[in-house]
């Protein structure tokens, strides 16, 4: 058996009148992710993971923002299309562990409907998804609210 592991981190700024994404789920509050897609942070940092333990590069390489055809994509989308080139390779997802860190809003009223979505973005019982958030206790771009940041940890098994 073939184990990889992979470390993702995603960060964006947050600014007023942006809707706000995160795991997939639209959380009510009065700032959104700066992106050229929907910003989904803890998508991206997924992403990075799920890529990073391949050593297939960055969510970037596969999907710039610089290609229009991205403009405004749903991650969940781009989170799926990675699932696809992992399976392509022979490799499952064993589990993912995600921390989202901003200082608000509060997460935890959303966290298992976060869970829910990537689960089924990635074809994986719930029980192999982790996603916690914490605040910076009022410390550097997060805690002024200025912006958000992921990471993510992933444990891929293959033939």
């Amino acid at each position: 058996m073939d184990i990889r592991i992979g470390n993702g981190y995603d960060v964006h700024a947050l600014a007023e009148g942006l809707t706000l994404t995160l795991g997939g789920v639209r959380i009510p509050f009065e700032k959104g992710c700066v992106a050229h897609s929907d910003g989904d942070v803890l998508i991206h940092a997924l992403c990075d993971a799920l890529l990073g333990a391949l050593a297939l590069g960055d969510i970037g390489r596969h999907f710039p923002d610089s290609d229009e055809q991205y403009r405004g994509i749903d991650s969940r989308i781009l989170l799926r299309k990675v699932r696809e080139m992992i399976a392509e390779r022979g490799y499952r997802i064993s589990n993912a562990d995600c921390t989202l860190l901003l200082q608000k809003p509060k997460i935890a009223p959303y966290i298992d409907e976060m869970r829910k979505c990537l689960a089924s973005d990635l074809g994986v019982e719930i029980g192999r998804i982790a996603v916690k958030a914490t605040t910076t206790e009022h410390l550097g771009y997060e805690g002024r609210g200025e912006g958000i940041s992921a990471m993510a940890t992933v444990l891929l098994t293959g033939e």
